[in-house]
């Protein structure tokens, strides 16, 4: 059977939890495929293992933009510390849907050994269709290990020599969510949705002597058309 593509262009709007770092939009196409052996997704692509009415287990491989770019920063001292790198993560992706709900899980691991570390997902969701509008809000929790919290957070000594900041090391922690995706039916081949996640930051996160967040807030608008 032949897949499904969907094709167009959307926004994400990020809030930063790193002092003196500005909020970010970027634009970015979106091309998406689902068939029954592989599917591209935003910045994933995968393989499914395992695909039926209720089960999808694949192998998955994301691109991560999430970093750190000192010489953007506000505050000067926030620009002696080392540059943080968006990152490769692939691993395993599974979800189960049944009448009540969604469950989705992922771990996740760096690929291009930038910061050695680990991801792990969980969520809940439910769907709720109103004719064209389709709304699936859901609540979660991220758990990052502790090289990948220390590599986007912690400061070496080198570092704080150079900045004055406090040297930290950070340890794994779990970041819980809610979320948002809606839906609307433009026409048979039309699609236009909105995105939004809500993220409260773990503890190992916040006493971070770079961060004076205690959330973040991710947003996107969309729009693809349908093959």
């Amino acid at each position: 059977m032949a897949g499904t593509w969907s094709l167009g262009a959307s926004a994400l709007h990020t809030t930063s939890p790193y002092k003196g770092a500005d909020d970010r939009t970027v634009p970015f196409p979106i091309i998406n495929y689902d068939g029954d052996s592989v599917y591209l997704q935003g910045l994933s692509a995968g393989y499914y293992l395992w695909k039926d009415a209720q089960n999808q287990l694949s192998l998955t491989a994301e691109y991560s933009p999430f970093g750190f770019k000192p010489s953007s920063n506000d505050y000067g001292y926030m620009k002696q510390l080392d540059k943080r790198r968006g990152t490769a993560m692939a691993g395993l992706r599974y979800k189960y849907m049944a009448d009540w709900g969604i469950v989705r899980a992922t771990y996740l691991g760096d690929i291009l050994d930038n910061s050695n570390g680990f991801t792990a997902d969980l969520a809940y969701l439910y769907p709720f269709t109103f004719d064209r509008l389709t709304l699936l809000p859901g609540i979660g929790a991220n758990w990052a290990s502790d090289n990948q919290n220390d590599y986007y957070y912690g400061v070496s000594g080198h570092e704080s020599r150079r900045s004055g900041l406090a040297e930290y090391q950070a340890d794994d922690g779990w970041s819980p969510y809610v979320e948002l995706t809606a839906v609307y039916a433009l026409n048979e081949n039309w699609n236009a949705s909105l995105m939004a996640r809500y993220t409260r930051l773990n503890d190992e996160v916040k006493d971070s002597p770079m961060v004076d967040a205690s959330s973040t807030t991710l947003i996107g608008v969309g729009m693809t058309y349908r093959f």
